[in-house]
């Protein structure tokens, strides 16, 4: 989740006003480096990672969710979003901001993408278990060695809720983090780290986080430990703030020992998505399409045929192929849920701008 201002308020607990700061960004690709350690609901058949396109073209729905303001809700936002496919209805968990600037979780359902503009919304706030605390930036995914749904959000902490019944947004449970305290590499860089993501091979679960500057986080778990344990957190690919900003996610690709790794970047005029791929979890990560000129998603490979509504394509989670903790994506069928706004709201305070839901599929991939 976006937000240079959240550093104050994960740090102070308040949340204040923030300026969006436009902000030039090289062009050219830049240095990467790379520190590699050691260290449900079905899914695609395995057809081979040299699927994945060297270059990407995409088509982007309108605006599909916005907030939905009621009684106690005075939402001006709608972000973040995490989307699975399960009985036949697409849920949908993201974040929203109120007129005060409190952060919160809302989830919504329906069958297609047509249905997506009414369908209902519940705010996660009247969940007693999770309440009005802060909460942002959810990631949903079905856990199949425990049997159990898990909702990982930050509530400044790397924080997760568990249920056994995704589409019922009251039986999540309450919170709990799955690190305590900020690990010491991260302390040592800031002590600021959000936007967390789980990912899990065969043996192995992992962590991943950034921190608004450029550095990517990894702490990790063994499945057996899972979901305690998260050790050895460290820098596993660090670039320039605006190259490597949030809202990253990572992929297995078509059941393979390849992964994709997609993370927001600050553009000349928008955010954008760059793209990174490595052999593991524990791999180097390599860049894939990591230029403005030639991004993972980003205005320069995006049409809009119903007009364009946005600038920013920002954070999103592409469409997988299963529920399950491997995040399996299968290639030739991409489509990602991203958050967008309109460009005449630059300058307003941060937790205010009126950010809405698009859907991007990729061209000559099959739709979902």
């Amino acid at each position: 989740m976006e937000r240079q201002s959240m550093q104050r308020t994960l740090r102070t607990r308040i949340l204040g006003a923030f300026a969006v700061l436009a902000v030039a960004t090289t062009l050219a690709s830049s240095a990467v480096t790379a520190n590699a350690q050691t260290a449900d609901d079905g899914t695609a058949d395995e057809v081979g990672a040299q699927a994945l396109p060297t270059s990407y073209q995409w088509e982007s729905s309108g605006a599909l969710i916005g907030p939905k303001p009621d009684a106690t809700h005075d939402v001006v936002s709608a972000k973040d979003p995490t989307v699975i496919r399960h009985n036949d209805e697409w849920l949908v968990y993201f974040t929203v901001a109120n007129t005060d600037g409190h952060w919160s979780l809302a989830y919504t359902h329906f069958s297609d993408w047509s249905q997506a503009a009414d369908a209902p919304v519940t705010y996660l706030d009247t969940n007693a278990n999770i309440g009005t605390r802060y909460a942002a930036a959810p990631q949903i995914y079905y856990f199949e060695p425990d049997g159990l749904w898990y909702l990982v959000y930050q509530t400044g902490p790397p924080s997760y809720s568990t249920s056994t019944d995704p589409t019922d947004p009251h039986s999540w449970s309450a919170p709990k983090n799955f690190i305590d305290e900020t690990p010491p590499v991260v302390d040592e860089n800031g002590g600021f780290w959000l936007d967390f993501w789980n990912v899990c091979d065969s043996t192995m679960c992992y962590l991943f986080g950034a921190d608004d500057n450029g550095r990517v986080y990894r702490a990790e778990t063994t499945i057996g430990e899972f979901p305690n344990g998260f050790r050895n957190t460290q820098i596993v690919l660090q670039d320039t703030r605006n190259n490597l900003f949030e809202g990253g996610a990572v992929y297995q690709l078509d059941n393979t020992d390849t992964y994709l790794l997609i993370w927001e970047s600050i553009g000349s005029d928008g955010r954008y998505y760059r793209s990174y791929t490595a052999e593991g979890l524990g791999g180097q990560w390599q860049p894939q399409a990591a230029n403005q000129n030639a991004p993972f998603a980003g205005l320069a490979n995006i049409t809009f045929p119903s007009g364009q509504w946005t600038k920013d394509i920002s954070h999103g989670e592409l469409i997988r192929a299963g529920n399950d903790q491997t995040m399996n994506l299968d290639t030739g069928n991409l489509q990602m849920l991203y958050q967008g706004r309109d460009p005449n709201s630059d300058g307003m305070e941060y937790s205010q701008l009126p950010y809405r839901l698009g859907l991007l599929t990729l061209r000559g991939g099959a739709s979902c």
